[in-house]
C-alpha cells in the first residue's frame, strides 16, 4: 500500500500502467477479496472486515482533524465528509463541525485507508484462529 500512495504508476512487464485513485483502490480491493479467499470465506469475517473499512477510516477523523496526525499530500485525496449529507445547519453538520471544527469537510484520508483496514481486520481473524488451534491442541 505504500507503494501505491507514493506512485503514480506501475512498471509491468516493461509497460507502464498509470495508476489513478480508481485503479489504486481496485488493486487493495482485489487483494482484500484474495486474502479473505486465502485465510477464512466465511460470512462473518467478510462482514466485519466490511465494517471495518468503512468505520476505520472514519474513526480516524478526530485524530486528523486534531494535528495528531496527517496523510502526505499526494495521499490525501479521499474526503468522506464532503457530501449533500453534511448540509449547512443540518444535525449532521452540526455534531461533525463541534466533533471535528468548522472546516471539516476539508479532512481528507487515503482513499486506500478502507481496504488497509480491511486487511489488518482480516490477519487479525486469522491470527486468532490460529492461536485458539494451538489451545485446542494443548488441552
Amino acid at each position: 500500500s505504500e507503494y501505491l500512495e507514493t506512485h503514480d504508476n506501475l512498471l509491468l512487464n516493461s509497460s507502464i500502467l498509470n495508476l489513478d485513485t480508481t485503479t489504486k483502490l481496485a488493486i487493495m480491493i482485489a487483494a482484500d477479496v484474495l486474502q479473505w479467499i486465502a485465510l477464512d470465506q466465511t460470512p462473518v469475517a467478510l462482514a466485519a472486515a466490511t465494517i471495518t473499512a468503512y468505520g476505520g477510516p472514519l474513526s480516524e477523523l478526530p485524530f486528523v482533524a486534531n494535528g495528531f496526525w496527517h496523510y502526505i499530500p499526494e495521499a490525501a485525496n479521499y474526503l468522506p465528509l464532503k457530501s449533500e449529507f453534511f448540509q449547512s445547519g443540518n444535525l449532521p453538520d452540526i455534531l461533525a463541525t463541534s466533533l471535528l471544527g468548522s472546516d471539516y469537510k476539508n479532512l481528507a484520508l487515503s482513499s486506500i485507508t478502507g481496504p488497509c483496514y480491511f486487511a489488518v481486520t482480516m490477519d487479525a481473524i486469522a491470527l486468532g484462529r490460529y492461536f485458539y488451534s494451538l489451545e485446542e491442541v494443548d488441552e
